[in-house]
């Protein structure tokens, strides 16, 4: 195997002359040129981690100042995002699980360490911890994706309905605060005629996610204000349960629009049909008196002009009914405040 020429920055923190030696010895086995720092005690660690970062730490167990557990714990927190590998001679199984589980990349005995041994340790240690990053990153970034959306989102447990989490768009929309979601179910944000409904969706998105999103359904706010939802579910895994994370858009402003549409198409039509049907009758009797004026054989021309006028009044009578239609104030939008 080729010797491997990236450019590792190592801290050691061994008080063995001799181990430190041997451990040296098997890094430029398999590194073409480690930069090595070596700390003898828990203090010089403490004062080159304050200034210095890693690429990795390799810890000696045991050191005149500071052992075991509280060692490690101290160590850790100087560390940052640097791997730490512990390395000691006591084949304590238990502790070197509960070592792991404290945030140790890995834990190796001296009596066992070959130069291939530790160099495998410290690739798989370092290369873990930057996926560990990545997926903590991921994690952090969907997280405020999900916190700090305008729009309320929840975790949804598939089987019992509950609320397995919320943002606060959520909170603030319908008014539960997160305790009281967190006892709650899909059932408690629906009126009761509802209820059929939601089943309803729920079994549509089991089947097909996005069969659910062509619906309306209605929810209610703590306050009891119901309000019109168009829903988006997608399949998720938290905290290792099967849920669905869901995305609810209230449109009830968007349908009070549409509806002010409606009724504003509803008149226009009814202005147009007035337009091409009864304003004609008045003007076409006008149009047709007038050139019985201009004929001089018509003995009773007064007769004549009393149609006309007629005609002009039943004219301005139509006009003004077209314009109490089209006044401004009759097309406000209609009082949509009892829900469908």
């Amino acid at each position: 195997m080729a010797i491997d020429t990236k450019n590792y920055k190592l801290l050691i923190i061994e008080d063995n002359p001799g181990d430190f030696a041997l451990i040296e010895d098997f890094l430029f086995e398999e590194i073409d040129a480690p930069q090595i720092r070596h700390c003898f005690d828990f203090e010089a660690a403490r004062e080159v981690l304050s200034k210095e970062t890693f690429d990795i730490v390799l810890l000696d167990l045991t050191l005149p100042d500071k052992t075991g557990e509280e060692l490690i714990a101290s160590v850790i927190a100087l560390i940052g995002t640097s791997p730490l590998i512990v390395l000691t001679g006591y084949t304590d199984i238990d502790f070197s699980v509960k070592s792991l589980s404290m945030g140790v990349a890995d834990y190796l005995l001296k009596d066992d360490l070959t130069p291939m041994a530790l160099y495998k340790s410290i690739l798989y240690s370092i290369e873990r911890k930057k996926k560990i990053i990545e997926l903590q990153l991921s994690e952090k970034h969907s997280s405020n994706l999900f916190n700090f959306s305008p729009l309320p989102m929840w975790v949804m447990d598939i089987e019992t309905m509950k609320f397995l989490d919320v943002n606060q768009a959520t909170v603030s929309h319908y008014g539960f605060s997160y305790d009281e979601f967190s006892i709650m179910t899909l059932k408690d944000i629906r009126p009761p005629q509802e209820i059929p409904h939601l089943l309803e969706g729920l079994a549509k998105a089991r089947i097909n996610p996005t069969e659910i999103a062509k619906e309306v359904y209605i929810h209610k706010k703590k306050s009891g204000e119901l309000f019109n939802v168009k829903i988006q579910v997608s399949p998720i895994e938290h905290k290792g349960r099967y849920a669905n994370l869901v995305i609810a858009t209230d449109i009830t402003e968007q349908l009070k629009h549409v509806k002010a549409i409606e009724e504003q198409n509803k008149r226009l039509k009814e202005i147009s049909w007035i337009q091409s049907h009864i304003i004609r009758a008045p003007l076409c009797r006008i149009m047709g008196l007038i050139p019985l004026l201009e004929d001089n054989n018509v003995e009773d021309k007064r007769e004549i002009l009393a149609f006309i006028l007629s005609s002009a009044y039943e004219l301005d009578d139509v006009i003004r009914k077209i314009t109490d239609k089209s006044n401004l104030s009759n097309f406000e939008e209609p009082d949509t405040t009892e829900q469908q």
